[in-house]
């Protein structure tokens, strides 16, 4: 049971592709109002768990809950009104313009009869700047570094103004000042306008640097979770990833930092 107020959460989920079992009875609350990270080793089902939180992988048994629904049950434009997600890599169209691409967030308020309206407008505009790309709005996406892509995405899943936002690894192949910068607008998303974040992470300094709460993910269950502090030990670090390291206090941060244990 929850300690923590949760509009998202997963209840005794169990998912799979095909015959191959990938999560077996998993819980999962998301701390309302907080940055949430996701970690463990590759292949141990964090993006599959992501996946069907945003209803876009559906559990053979289990429920996943949005706001006290089962989301299989809540009609997509609703869903999609609530809670954003970005996947891994997203592709954009060829030659599509920034301002056009956030635009695309506003979808789901869109209908036969409400086209784009001035709050639609307004939706995109406070994207830009909430992620400070507006002088990027009128160049294509394929001329931008791999930081200011990312920002654009997020630009777009904050076009739809959900409070509820989902990013599965925002920072693979982005290199670390990129990295960074990705990070703290994350943090700046969560501080300033209240948004409670999900995010899939593989540098363990990073997640304890930017969560709140840490989920610690092992062949499809959840080892650990809780503060940085409490999830981020020698320990549960053999436990979770089998690596054989000391922790120790970030002397920037104060938050754990993981020190690997170098052989020979």
């Amino acid at each position: 049971m929850a300690q923590y107020n949760s509009r998202l959460s997963a209840e005794q989920v169990t998912l799979n592709y095909g015959k191959r079992v990938i999560i077996d009875e998993l819980s999962l609350y998301i701390p309302d109002g907080k940055i949430t990270v996701i970690i463990g080793p590759n292949a141990c089902g964090k993006s599959t768990l992501l996946r069907s939180m945003a209803r876009l992988l559906k559990p053979k048994f289990g429920r996943v809950m949005l706001d006290g629904e089962e989301i299989a049950d809540i009609p997509t434009k609703i869903v999609a009104k609530r809670l954003g997600m970005l996947p891994q890599t997203p592709i954009a169209p060829q030659g599509v313009l920034v301002s056009d691409l956030v635009s695309r967030g506003r979808a789901p308020h869109q209908s036969i009869f409400q086209q784009w309206s001035k709050a639609d407008e307004a939706a995109v505009s406070e994207a830009l700047v909430a992620t400070e790309i507006s002088d990027l709005a009128d160049r294509r996406i394929e001329e931008l570094s791999g930081g200011q892509r990312q920002r654009v995405w997020i630009a777009m899943a904050l076009a739809q103004q959900t409070e509820l936002l989902l990013l599965d690894e925002p920072t693979t192949y982005l290199d670390l000042p990129h990295q960074i910068e990705v990070l703290n607008l994350v943090r700046k998303l969560n501080r300033e306008q209240a948004r409670t974040i999900v995010l899939v992470l593989h540098d363990l300094n990073l997640a304890c640097r930017y969560a709140d709460h840490i989920v610690a993910m092992r062949e499809g269950k959840i080892i650990e979770q809780g503060t940085p502090d409490e999830v981020i030990t020698a320990q549960s670090m053999l436990k979770v990833f089998e690596l054989n390291c000391i922790v120790i206090a970030d002397p920037l941060s104060n938050t754990p930092l993981v020190v690997p244990a170098v052989d020979g």
